[in-house]
């Protein structure tokens, strides 16, 4: 049995006959069962712009760390 990391659910079908309903119905994320196994899970487009943000902040940031150790190089505003 696999776990549900969300605390809604719909059958695949379900979601099939009415997806405006379900997103509308849904407070968080909503895993989409498919045999009672979660397939995929449908979480508010403000959530995904903020899993997004925090990605690329910790993309970031290991860029930040890897550079950290190096020698600056000086340059003028004007050269560049």
């Amino acid at each position: 049995m696999q776990k549900i990391l969300a605390g809604a659910s719909i059958g695949i079908s379900e979601l099939k006959m009415n997806p405006s309903a379900a997103i509308e119905a849904a407070d968080g994320p909503v895993a989409v069962l498919n045999r009672n196994s979660p397939v995929a899970y449908l979480i508010p487009a403000e959530v995904w712009e903020r899993i997004c943000d925090v990605l690329d902040d910790v993309e970031l940031a290991a860029i930040a760390r890897e550079r950290a150790g190096e020698k600056p190089i000086h340059v003028k505003l004007d050269d560049l």
